[in-house]
């Protein structure tokens, strides 16, 4: 019972190592107290999914300069999106 304790702390502490300062800055309720447990955990992985999105639509752009759009933008946006999900994971390791 004490390693299953032990690993599930040490799996939150090294998640938490990597997220982000800018999304754990904002973790905070209405009231302005620091989010913890399981609301804190879903609002990292909800910030740190919007944050990689807002990397990938600043990088879309065609080689005018112009911003891509319709189904160019989609399939950017998917490949960078895949791309920056697959890095996390490797980056963390």
């Amino acid at each position: 019972m004490r390693t299953l304790i032990a690993s599930i702390s040490l799996a939150l502490l090294s998640t938490l190592a990597h997220a982000s300062p800018a999304c754990e800055a904002k973790a905070v309720d209405k009231n302005g107290k620091a989010l913890a447990g399981a609301a804190k955990n879903s609002f990292m992985k909800k910030c740190e999914k919007e944050e990689g999105g807002a990397a990938c639509a600043t990088k879309a752009v065609d080689k005018n300069g112009k911003p891509l759009a319709g189904a160019a933008k989609n399939s950017f946006m998917k490949k960078c999106e895949k791309d920056a999900g697959a890095a996390a994971p490797a980056a963390s390791k």
